[in-house]
């Protein structure tokens, strides 16, 4: 059975830090695309970053490319976002999830629906 467990949100001051990790279990690295996506109040759930099941393919939305990176660990079958110069629009609950791909591809998708796998969501606050 797939887990995510998802940790490290808090209340942070603008221009602040936070990195978010997402403890994954039951599953194989190599098969698995792993993305990072947000929910504000009132919001649609969006992305916010993906990384592809091979490792090496990453992609970033518009609004945190330049602040925001994701990895991975897998000796601590850990995925990451580090999060830098948070602003008040990044707050939102945010989720790790998990796309099956079959293999290990350099391809991530973007779209909630291509998502099977989520975990419970932590809150991200940027606010002074």
């Amino acid at each position: 059975q797939l887990q995510l467990v998802e940790s490290g949100g808090n209340l942070v001051q603008p221009g602040g830090s936070l990195k978010l990790s997402c403890i994954v279990s039951g599953f194989s690295w190599e098969k698995y695309a792993i993305a990072w996506f947000r929910q504000a109040p009132g919001e649609e759930r969006e992305a916010v970053s993906c990384l592809s099941s091979s490792g090496g393919s990453t992609k970033y939305s518009d609004p945190v490319k330049g602040r925001f990176t994701i990895s991975r660990d897998i000796a601590k079958n850990t995925v990451y976002l580090q999060m830098n110069g948070l602003k008040p629009e990044d707050t939102a609950v945010y989720y790790c999830a998990a796309d099956w791909t079959s293999n290990a591809y350099d391809y991530c998708s973007t779209y909630v629906s291509a998502y099977d796998y989520w975990g419970q969501g932590t809150q991200v606050t940027v606010s002074s």
